[in-house]
């Protein structure tokens, strides 16, 4: 049985970790949106080249920034964390 402390840092990372998610979320739909934005409303690249650009960077996103950081495990104490 898990001793309180144990308790505490395991709610803790758990905390921890799903705030990170929500930064990285935050940040790769932040920029796939600006990208789109920007392309769409300043350059000749229009709706659809926006559209797909800001495909490709959310999906480069997810790939770089996100995916990484969903597939770690939450337990302290799991060898080769």
């Amino acid at each position: 049985m898990p001793s309180e402390s144990e308790v505490h840092l395991l709610d803790h990372e758990r905390t921890y970790h799903a705030f990170n998610m929500l930064v990285r979320w935050s940040m790769v739909l932040l920029g796939a949106t600006i990208l789109f934005l920007t392309l769409w409303f300043a350059t000749p690249a229009g709706f659809l080249g926006g559209a797909i650009a800001s495909l490709l960077a959310f999906g480069l996103g997810y790939w770089f920034v996100i995916r990484h950081e969903a597939h770690q495990p939450l337990d302290l104490w799991v060898v080769g964390r």
